[in-house]
């Protein structure tokens, strides 16, 4: 199929970006709530909705997800007439985190009953490698001609960071949730290494995992970084004086020697597209300073 024949809808926010990063943006006609970058695809059609509540606290959303999950619940949901009203030829989805956006599953059946052909494109990376390698999947599945060359310029400039890394690292310890806390897995453990961090407590190609304040007492990090999926740089700092302020973790190194920083992990860290390179050089730059 044509790229001017396309009309895509996007489910998740990584792929919106990435969409729009491949120069095939014109092309989507549906997005979901949480698409914000670019700004220009928050105008379009948004086609999901959440359970959660708007300013919900890190523990609050726990209990709801938590609450969802063990009664099948759904955490999002999707308009069913305006999917069908945008007729599109494409839809980009994911099945790699339930917490983060509508499954593949749910979506092919929600294609089946609307009778459409339309094909869905499941984007589920795994590691940062992983990541590059399904954009050019993702580029390939949509005509964007622009993705192999984008994808090697991004994987050079990975390779540049590799092969800067120092032989002494410190011992990094990155918070994806901060209450209760949750370890990286996924991409991030591959971007602290990238970064020049040594991962603790991680899980690479892995899902987050949650760990208790006694492991993260232990761990001995030598620097300590809040990176709560879907909040502000401004809200993660908050966060970050929440976990900063525990007597329990008083004998951290990292605490101890005021190495603690708060990230925005929507643009650097959680999201799966061309900014986690970025995110090195950003995790870097707090790393060593």
């Amino acid at each position: 199929m044509s790229e001017q024949t396309q009309r895509i809808v996007s489910l998740l926010p990584s792929a919106t970006e990435i969409l729009y990063w491949l120069g095939v943006g014109d092309q989507v006609v549906g997005v979901t709530y949480e698409c914000a970058v670019p700004e220009e695809a928050a105008s379009k059609p948004h086609v999901t909705n959440t359970i959660i509540p708007e300013g919900a606290t890190p523990a609050e959303i726990d209990v709801i997800i938590g609450e969802a999950m063990a009664s099948s619940s759904q955490l999002y949901t999707l308009d069913i007439e305006l999917l069908r009203s945008l007729e599109p030829t494409i839809i980009v989805t994911q099945d790699l985190c339930r917490v983060c956006a509508l499954p593949a599953g749910q979506v092919a059946e929600a294609v089946e009953m609307l009778g459409t052909d339309a094909t869905v494109v499941s984007y589920d990376p795994m590691t940062l490698d992983g990541v590059l390698d399904e954009i050019e999947v993702l580029a390939t599945a949509v005509g964007a001609t622009a993705g192999e060359r984008k994808v090697a310029e991004l994987r050079a400039t990975l390779a540049d960071h590799r092969s800067a890394i120092p032989s002494e690292r410190p011992k990094v310890l990155l918070l994806e949730w901060p209450d209760p806390p949750y370890t990286p897995g996924h991409w991030i453990p591959d971007q602290i290494a990238a970064a020049g961090g040594e991962v603790l407590l991680g899980h690479p190609g892995g899902r987050s995992s949650s760990t208790t304040w006694d492991a993260v007492a232990a761990s001995e990090a030598d620097v300590l970084i809040v990176a709560p999926c879907g909040f502000t740089e401004e809200q993660a700092e908050e966060q970050l004086a929440q976990v900063v302020a525990r007597s329990d973790l008083a004998d951290l190194p990292a605490i101890q020697n005021g190495r603690t920083y708060a990230i925005d992990a929507d643009s650097f860290i959680v999201r799966p597209g061309p900014r986690l390179i970025d995110g090195i050089a950003e995790l870097r730059s707090l790393i060593y300073r």
